[in-house]
This record gives structure tokens, C-alpha cells and sequence, in this order.
């Protein structure tokens, strides 16, 4: 399978734009797929300057309901007419960051709902056919990201923790060769991982997601402690290469790479891989 990225904080190419945010584009024989539409419609024109038609996705899947992940999915669904979107049940929940200097709503805009006939609302493991499956509710809170705590879910007048009931998992199986692609694992990569070798029976061969390491919020990364006991976890899994990028952050990516090494590699918008 070929993965492209279109949309990443970081660009690798001078005509690439980057934002904070991630859109990733995966090509298998049976499919051409987006993962998540970045924070506006940069992405679209990134996609254009990489050779990918857009027009011809055929399905598409929303890794969680933040606006740096779902802010261009109108602009997607207004350039593909056809193409399915995949996402979790409690996309529509009213989703928040909250610091002492700000309370600020990050989730779906309310014009998505004018497009819910190209959504498909998911819950739990979902087997689509031999190269796709997509999953859910991560088990436990094991090496859980103090970077979630600034994210919260309005319900009624209160802002409890997002438990992030609205984040999904995508495994693309092609060749005998499997890729788990994940957002920004606020669900805990760790637990990601469980998950999805649960339901694959064993590790999967790539992974590309953000790690959530980082809070942009509050600019600062997560305390070393967690970020080596992430990397210790990695390294013991049989993962072969892990891609990372968006909201790990820089400082814990590069203690993860002393630990990971050449196993490890950044995923910055413009770049392509070959699982």
C-alpha cells in the first residue's frame, strides 16, 4: 500500500503547505482512502501538487471529532460527491480545549450535519471487507497522555474529561501486510495497540499516527517519565516502523528516537511511504 501524507505540522517540501493538524491519504488495489481532512481545505490543494485526485477517494474515515482533524471535511465532501465517511457515534458531542485563559469549542461544525447522508456513524469493531477494519474504545488507561486534560466534552453547564468515545482506529491490510493508522491516539498508542492486536491476532507491520505527547494548549510536552515508559512499550512490541508526527511533539520524538532508532521516523506533509 502507498500512504501520502497531505496535511502534517510540518512540511518536508517548499510547495507543500503545513498547519497543525493531519490528513493522510493510503492507496491499496482495492481502494483509494482519507484519513482525516486536516484543519481547512489546505490539504485539498497539498493533495493536488501530489499527484492525488481526490474526486477518486472512495471511502473516507474521521479519526476523532477535532476541528485540526474534521475542520475540511465540508470541503472534501463538496469535491467527492460519492465517497462514504467513516466516523465514531459521538462525533456530534459538544467537545471543548479548557485553561485557566481559555474555554474553546474544537469539535464538528454544525453545517456538517447538512451532509449526514455521506456518514457512517460506527461503534466497536467493524470488519469492512478483507483490506479494511475499523475500531474502537481502546481498553484501559495504561501510559494515559496528561495532554488530554485540557480537553474536555460539555455536557449540560459542566466540562467533565473527554473520555473520547469519538476517536476510531483504521487497520489496511494489503498483501499479507498491515498498517494501523490512529489520529492522535488520545486513547493512549499503548492501548491503541492492544486493541488492534486484538483484533488482527498479532502486531501490525507500520503505524502512523500523532502520539499526543505535546499540548498545544499549554506548549509544553509530557514529563520525560511517560514519554520513555511510551518508548519502552514500543520498542518491546513487534511493530516493525512507527511514523509519527502532529501532536507528539518534538522534544518527546526525539527521546522516543533513542529509544526506537531506526524504527522510528517522522511524517511530515509532502512525504510517502511504502507498507
Amino acid at each position: 500500500m502507498k500512504v501520502i501524507i497531505l496535511m502534517e505540522n510540518n512540511t518536508c517540501k517548499e510547495n507543500i503547505a503545513c498547519a497543525h493538524g493531519l490528513s493522510m491519504y493510503i492507496e491499496t488495489e482495492q481502494h483509494k482512502i482519507l484519513f482525516d481532512m486536516g484543519p481547512d481545505a489546505q490539504f485539498i490543494d497539498n493533495a493536488k501538487a501530489l499527484g492525488v485526485d481526490l474526486t477518486q477517494v472512495d471511502i473516507a474515515f474521521l479519526s476523532h471529532a477535532h476541528n485540526d482533524h474534521c475542520g475540511g471535511l465540508e470541503a472534501f465532501l463538496k469535491l467527492n460527491d460519492h465517497a462514504k465517511v467513516y466516523m465514531q457515534k459521538a462525533v456530534w458531542g459538544q467537545y471543548y480545549v479548557v485553561t485557566p485563559q481559555k474555554c474553546a469549542y474544537i469539535g464538528m461544525d454544525a453545517v456538517l450535519k447538512n451532509y449526514e447522508d455521506r456518514f457512517v456513524l460506527c461503534d466497536g469493531v467493524q470488519k469492512l471487507d478483507g483490506e479494511l477494519t475499523v475500531f474502537s474504545a481502546a481498553p484501559g488507561r495504561e501510559l494515559w497522555s496528561g495532554a488530554n486534560d485540557t480537553l474536555r466534552e460539555k455536557i449540560g453547564d459542566d466540562y467533565p474529561r473527554d473520555t473520547f468515545r469519538h476517536e476510531q482506529d483504521l487497520l489496511v491490510t494489503e498483501n499479507g501486510k498491515t498498517a494501523l493508522f490512529a489520529g492522535c491516539a488520545h486513547c493512549g498508542i499503548v492501548n491503541i495497540l492492544k486493541s488492534a492486536e486484538n483484533v488482527l491476532g498479532r502486531a501490525p507491520d507500520a503505524v502512523f499516527a500523532g502520539f499526543h505527547l505535546y499540548n498545544p494548549s499549554l506548549g509544553r510536552s509530557e514529563p520525560d517519565e511517560l514519554v520513555d515508559a511510551v518508548g519502552e512499550k514500543l520498542r518491546a512490541d513487534r511493530v516493525a516502523h512507527y511514523f509519527t508526527g502532529h501532536c507528539t511533539g518534538k522534544e518527546a520524538y526525539a527521546r522516543l528516537k533513542t529509544k526506537l532508532g531506526d524504527r522510528l521516523g517522522e511524517m511530515p506533509a509532502g512525504s510517502d511511504f511504502t507498507v
